[in-house]
């Protein structure tokens, strides 16, 4: 008996993990099409952007979006292996050879556990670097143009004030957590916060003590506009104040999350946002498991029985509702109207509750 429960508890270990695989391949095939259109439409009047260029810049771009709908690719992969299995009288087999429910969905729960492992400390860090890497090729598709490319959001922004005076900064884009800085506007303020320039520039780095700007031209209330090759800005930011302003948690890796939140507490950041996609990754092989148990609540109903379409539709709904639960509990953490951990970990404990007691009632009565 126990051999054929190893049996079969492979087999179906390996059903789970081509199905899930297969939706989460079409479905990274879909978003590097769409991406790759809406890529093309905005630099269909750059002569100097190639074809090459821009599908490799899509490419780059599509795992880090790809990774928000992980969970779902697991929840869809689980119920097409179900619903397949159970097409195919497979589960019939299975339950009457002896085989419970339990046992059947045990091998997709550890295989879901390792994909979540996988997820979280292999493909999380990959996919941060990948966006780095596509920010990099945007720049030089867009160069100082701030409304090309695929901004985030509407830009950074970030103050400073020294012994010259106030300014106030803007980029279209961040890259290397900040460090360096494209389409950027910059408003300068005296010691009085008089207004006395305006700076357009290409780029910035961030150097030792002073923001060098590249492609520079300043407007002034007084004078024509000046065109520079290069500017120097005194600074008193430091990297870790530049990466905690610039960098947004989601481009910055599983493996580096610890350092900025530290950094960020101690430079008095709010570090809510790094602290809650710190749990939610490490919650992430977890939650995987609650979408498995939730596919198996809505997808074991023999075929014959009827009424499996309501059952789909049911489990698509329930992952509908755990992503609203995910997304309010986020922005109440960011908020910082929530903890952290209950915001990470309530979505986790709902589906897999729901799913566990779905099939609890379903197989023991």
């Amino acid at each position: 008996m126990s051999m054929l429960i190893n049996t079969l508890g492979r087999y179906f270990a390996g059903r789970f993990l081509i199905s899930a695989l297969g939706v989460f391949a079409s479905i990274f095939v879909l978003l590097v099409l769409v991406d790759y259109i809406e890529m093309v439409r905005r630099t269909s009047s750059l002569a100097s952007a190639s074809a090459i260029m821009v599908a490799e810049t899509s490419l780059f771009r599509v795992p880090q979006l790809l990774e928000k709908l992980t969970p779902f690719c697991v929840l869809i992969g689980a119920m097409t292996c179900y619903l397949a299995l159970s097409r195919r009288l497979e589960l019939v087999v299975a339950r009457a050879a002896g085989v419970s429910a339990w046992q059947f969905i045990s091998p997709a729960l550890a295989s879901a556990l390792l994909l979540g492992v996988f997820a979280t400390a292999v493909y999380n860090p990959v996919s941060a670097e990948l966006r780095e890497q596509s920010k990099k090729m945007e720049a030089e598709l867009f160069g100082r143009d701030p409304g090309g490319g695929l901004q985030d959001a509407t830009g950074f922004w970030v103050s400073q004030t020294t012994s010259e005076g106030n300014a106030i900064i803007n980029a279209a884009r961040s890259e290397q957590q900040g460090k360096r800085l494209t389409g950027l506007t910059v408003f300068l303020f005296d010691p009085s916060y008089q207004f006395k320039e305006r700076i357009d520039a290409g780029e910035a780095t961030l150097e030792n003590g002073y923001w060098l700007f590249k492609s520079v031209r300043r407007y002034s209330l007084d004078a024509p506009a000046v065109n520079q090759d290069s500017f120097r800005l005194a600074t008193n930011l430091t990297p870790v104040q530049v990466q905690n302003s610039f960098s947004t948690p989601e481009t910055v890796s599983f493996w580096q999350l610890p350092t900025y939140i530290r950094s960020s507490e101690n430079s008095g950041v709010a570090s809510a946002g790094y602290r809650l996609q710190y749990q939610k990754l490490v919650a992430q092989p977890f939650l995987l498991i609650a979408m498995v148990m939730l596919a198996a609540a809505v997808s074991l109903r023999f075929f014959r029985f009827g009424g499996v379409q309501k059952m789909v539709l049911s489990g698509v709904g329930a992952g509908f509702l755990l992503y609203v639960l995910s997304k309010v509990t986020e922005d109440l953490s960011k908020a910082e109207l929530m903890h952290p951990i209950a915001a990470a970990w309530l979505p986790v404990c709902v589906g897999g509750l729901t799913g566990f007691l779905a099939l609890l009632y379903q197989e023991d009565g």
